[in-house]
């Protein structure tokens, strides 16, 4: 059974007429006539009472023309939900650190929401140890994080690269001067999650430099770290790149301290067999970050201060360049 040949006899139905219906689906008159005879032949039945000026349904049509609108409305929902699944609808589940919602994550968002209209988006917000467990349990499709997970199944793309730098409040009278980390260590460290990265290479940096035992912070939360620094809690290390506004405004300050921090390392992950935009997304966050970057240019290390507003909404601008990727700080 033809679809196409149920959608004529649908709106000869309608129309009650065989040139109305023709112009209706950009076809001839006699195009028309030779579906519905098909029809016709096929159920051994007469659907319409024809003259020379309309087409008026049989009781057999009458009867027809209820099970030919849910067969072709169910076409038309199959043909959706295929379409969907092949890309660019559907349901793709994200998750990402807060690291990337403080800095590019609204500008990649603008984005995906412009190019992929119809894709439902699902995001949550994690430390990346349970993000990559989530990723694992296939409980989301992306994530956009600090760690390769360097497995067979799942796919890393880098995407950029943030350097750390010890941060204090002006309040603490750090500032003016080089800072060593025995100094540092006579406030309370605040760190992010225990066993992330920046935690691990924060522990190993204390280690080395200083004798006594130090008690940091683990804080899973980077606003709530940023708000403990900056009301003169403690101090911390952080990605100067996501505290553009504090560092504006004074609320934070970037400290001399000699330190071997490398830079935070920011990563897409997701299964290799997995939801079709993940890739795709994916490809677009590393436009995105890239682009972020270029656009704070020297303050990615905190030499100055500029509104992180103002730089996410020059992104879009940019996106047209081809940014190179900068080389390590």
């Amino acid at each position: 059974m033809n679809i196409r040949f149920l959608e004529t006899f649908i709106w000869l139905a309608r129309l009650q007429n065989f040139r109305l219906t023709a112009e209706k689906l950009h076809t001839t008159q006699a195009a028309v006539s030779s579906r519905i005879a098909s029809l016709e032949e096929s159920f051994d039945v007469r659907l319409f009472d024809r003259n020379s000026r309309s087409a008026t349904l049989t009781p057999a049509g009458r009867k027809m023309l209820a099970y030919a609108e849910r067969i072709v409305n169910l076409g038309e929902e199959m043909r959706r939900e295929v379409e969907d699944a092949s890309g660019d609808g559907g349901l793709i589940r994200i998750g990402v650190v807060e690291s990337i919602v403080h800095s590019w994550f609204p500008a990649l968002m603008a984005r995906v929401r412009e190019r992929f209209a119809h894709l439902e988006i699902e995001v949550t917000s994690d430390t990346t140890i349970h993000l990559a467990q989530l990723l694992r349990a296939d409980a989301v499709d992306l994530i956009l994080q600090t760690h390769a997970l360097n497995d067979r199944e799942f796919a890393d793309q880098p995407l950029c690269e943030f350097p750390m730098r010890w941060v204090a409040s002006p309040a603490l009278g750090l500032s003016g001067r080089p800072v060593d980390l025995a100094r540092l260590a006579e406030f309370p460290v605040i760190s992010f999650s225990r066993n992330s990265g920046p935690h691990i290479a924060l522990e190993r940096e204390f280690a080395r430099a200083v004798e006594r035992p130090v008690r940091i912070n683990c804080i899973s939360s980077v606003a709530a770290m940023i708000r403990l620094v900056a009301d003169g809690f403690g101090v911390s290390v952080l990605p100067p790149a996501i505290i553009q506004r504090e560092l504006r405004e004074g609320a934070l300050e970037v400290l001399d301290v000699q330190s071997g921090f490398i830079p935070l390392p920011l990563v897409a992950s997701y299964r290799l067999q997995s939801h079709p935009m993940s890739a795709r997304i994916a490809g677009l966050a590393s436009e995105e970050a890239r682009a972020f970057v270029l656009a704070l240019g020297a303050d990615l290390d905190g030499s100055a201060s500029h509104r992180i507003d103002e730089t996410i909404n020059t992104v879009g601008a940019r996106r047209a360049a081809k940014p190179r990727r900068p080389g390590k700080q």
